[in-house]
This record gives structure tokens, sequence and C-alpha cells, in this order.
């Protein structure tokens, strides 16, 4: 993207990183009960994502045209940000899976 108010391509993982994922997730989490499954839940969670990623480009432009001269642009840098982000998470997933999924549904069997 090469409007230079755009911030959100060039912005290092600072300290608080996870700690705003993991307030995201807690809050994805809280949505899930009987009458919300997790498929719904995560559908939200792309959709809000999505919207607020939409809100945060169109801040760094002066005009529609110009914003839809490069929306091609900004597709494919969310679509490869959010792919990179998706196989670092299901390797993290496949390598601890017994910690992570096998536990986790022990634990709630107990309930």
């Amino acid at each position: 993207m090469s409007n230079e108010n755009n911030t959100a391509h060039k912005t290092p993982i600072d300290g608080n990183f996870y700690k705003r994922a993991d307030a995201h997730i807690q809050l994805a989490n809280s949505h899930i009960d009987d009458t919300c499954p997790p498929a719904d839940t995560t559908n939200s969670l792309m959709f809000a994502s999505s919207r607020f990623n939409a809100w945060i480009t169109a801040m760094g432009f002066k005009t529609a045209e110009e914003m839809k001269a490069e929306k091609e642009e900004i597709v494919a840098f969310f679509t490869t940000q959010y792919k990179l982000m998706l196989e670092e998470n299901l390797d993290n997933y496949v390598e601890n899976f017994e910690q992570f999924i096998t536990g986790a549904k022990a634990s709630q069997e107990k309930k």
C-alpha cells in the first residue's frame, strides 16, 4: 500500500500485541454458549476484523478515489497477513496439540 499515512503495514509488534490479541480472543470466547456456537462467533470476529481494517485503512486516505485505486493492493496485504498468521497458529496447535486440545477437552468433560 503506497499510502504514506496508512501505518497498518509499517507498525512493528509492540509489547502489548499479544495482550490485545488475547483480549479479543477472551471476548470472542465469552460469546460462545448454547445459543452461539464457535462457528457463529468466529464469523462475527472475522467480520469485525475486516470492518475495522477497512476503517483504519480508509482513515489513511484523502479521497475515496485514492482508496479505490489501491483496493486490490489493500486486500492482498490483509489476506497475505492473515494467511501467514493462520499458518503460524495452526503450526503451533499441531506442535502442541496434546497440551492445547486434549487437555482442554478432558477438562471440559469433567464439568
